[in-house]
């Protein structure tokens, strides 16, 4: 049996002894199954759901709304999963209306079992480079002082040492430690206003989690940070389009002259653009400059659910599409970065459009995203769902056996 877990006011928590726990997917409250449920992996963190009451499972088979134990109001526990796992299930749980919604993390369901916790997931790639374990080390503050030391006046490396800093962002964190994947913002704009966006959001909804960005940088700003960590870094990776800006695409003269310029200094490492790829000019110039690989957000191929949550502003999926085919026409290497939600990624309407679209424009590898929301938020300015839905594990199967392409969830050196 899987046990329910709460919290009391104090963030305390408990397994209930009575109530077996419950999982959610879309606006359905379901039982929990064993091919859903992991152990809770090192690095994952719990969390109280303010103002929501838990739901579970009595003997008789009921979904009940658990508001108090024993006279003591209790609250819903939800975890937040470290990167290479894949959720599975939403926290069950009831909030009034009219709460202001979530912070914008990735709740997924837990539960008491064998002794231990265990939340609703299954690990989907290889941790190791983005344990948490290597991050936010007792020397990180050393390694970006000495780095703004020896390169005073570089904006990039100043917002860098911000989001190492106040956002804990590992990308940033990287270029310090001088190591894989590193990011590199440039962008202050932005052609979509994505539901979920973590770096710019409208007054009346979640707070954001970084602040965007204020103007771009010089080329020689971008070309200092990019050599660097492409001629020294282990696995060296360049990222384009971080949580701390807009768009890259919008600054692709900036990002073309870049590219241009380092790949006639240093030939080693991977040149990625994380992206909307909605600017299709933006992605010829990127394209013709030498970018290695591109990955491509995504939370559905399908046109309406696509324009509900990305709100594109003068572009549409079909401009993505033929981004994508011009990339791979080139010889780059394409990603989708698939934000992933229980209850709409698993419907089988979802899943033959997204199949559909791999195979139309040759994308060779899915890199599954928990999306960071509130669910009755999103759900709620979302079109209407449809069809069955198969549940997030089968989803994944469905992926993988889809001839050659990758399923994970970082980006590769290509």
């Amino acid at each position: 049996m899987y046990r329910l877990v709460y919290a009391d006011a104090g963030g305390r928590f408990y397994d209930h002894p009575e109530m077996a726990a419950v999982g959610r997917t879309g606006d359905r409250f379901v039982e929990i199954t064993p091919s859903e449920m992991m152990p809770l992996p090192r690095g994952a963190s719990l969390v109280l759901i303010p103002a929501g009451s838990p739901v579970g499972l009595d003997r008789r088979g009921n979904f009940v709304l658990v508001e108090r134990v024993r006279g003591v109001p209790v609250f819903a526990v939800a975890a937040l999963l470290p990167q290479g796992y894949t959720r599975t299930l939403l926290p069950a749980y009831r909030r009034p209306a009219g709460e202001r919604p979530l912070p914008l993390f990735g709740y997924a369901a837990v539960a008491w079992h064998k002794d231990g916790l265990w939340v609703a997931a299954r690990q989907t790639d290889d941790p190791h480079r983005w344990d948490p374990g290597h991050y936010n080390t007792p020397e990180l503050g050393r390694l970006i002082s000495g780095r703004l030391g020896r390169r005073p006046g570089n904006p990039i490396l100043a917002q860098l040492a911000r989001c190492a800093r106040e956002y804990s962002c590992f990308t940033a964190q990287n270029i310090f430690y001088r190591r894989w994947e590193g990011g590199v913002p440039v962008s202050p704009r932005c052609n979509a206003g994505c539901l979920g966006c973590i770096s710019r959001q409208p007054a009346e909804c979640c707070p954001s989690p970084q602040e965007r960005i204020s103007s771009a940088p010089p080329v020689e700003a971008v070309v200092e940070v990019m050599e660097e960590h492409l001629r020294s870094a282990p696995g060296a990776i360049i990222s384009f389009g971080q949580g701390c800006e807009g768009e890259p695409l919008l600054a692709a003269g900036t990002i073309a002259a870049a590219i241009s310029r380092v790949r006639r200094l240093v030939s080693r490492g991977t040149i990625n653009i994380n992206t909307n790829a909605g600017h299709t000019a933006g992605m010829e110039k990127i394209i013709a400059s030498g970018v290695d690989s591109i990955r491509v957000s995504l939370i559905s191929a399908r046109p309406d659910i696509y324009r509900a949550y990305h709100r594109p502003r003068n572009y549409d999926l079909q401009d993505v599409r033929r981004s994508i085919v011009l990339a791979r026409q080139a010889g780059v290497f394409v990603s989708l970065n698939l934000l992933v939600l229980p209850g709409l990624t698993d419907r089988e309407e979802e899943i033959k459009s997204l199949l559909a679209f791999i195979q139309e424009t040759g994308v060779q590898m899915v890199q599954l995203r928990n999306l960071n929301i509130d669910p009755d938020y999103l759900f709620g300015r979302l079109p209407p769902a449809r069809g069955e839905m198969t549940g997030i594990v089968e989803f994944i199967n469905r992926l993988k056996k889809v001839p050659g392409l990758l399923v994970g969830n970082f980006s590769r050196e290509v």
